[in-house]
Formats: structure tokens, C-alpha cells, sequence
């Protein structure tokens, strides 16, 4: 197996990753309230998901 003949540098490394976080991964408008929310997830501002409200009857 190959090994390194340097260590990675921070700097070298700090560049590699400058990417990683541009954008927001599985994050997607609600359709019904335009919140952003997780995908494949209830919204948590107005309790819909794929269209009909999941929320259960808080009393």
C-alpha cells in the first residue's frame, strides 16, 4: 500500500475542503409554507409532509 512520503499540510488540506460546506445538503423549500426544511422530512413550521399534515392532535 502507498504511503505518503510528506505529511499533508494544513494549508493543503484547508484547500481540499474549502467545498465541503458551500451548500446546504438536504435542505429544500416546503411547498406548502416555503420554509426550508430537511428532505424526506415533516416540515416543522406547518407539520405537512408530501401534502397532507402529519402533526398529531395536540390537545
Amino acid at each position: 500500500m502507498a504511503v505518503p512520503a510528506r505529511r499533508t499540510s494544513k494549508a493543503k488540506k484547508a484547500k481540499r475542503r474549502t467545498h465541503y460546506k458551500l451548500q446546504m445538503p438536504g435542505l429544500s423549500a416546503c411547498p406548502n409554507c416555503g420554509e426550508m426544511k430537511r428532505s424526506h422530512h415533516a416540515c416543522p413550521a406547518c407539520g405537512t409532509y408530501k401534502g397532507q399534515d402529519v402533526r398529531g392532535n395536540e390537545a
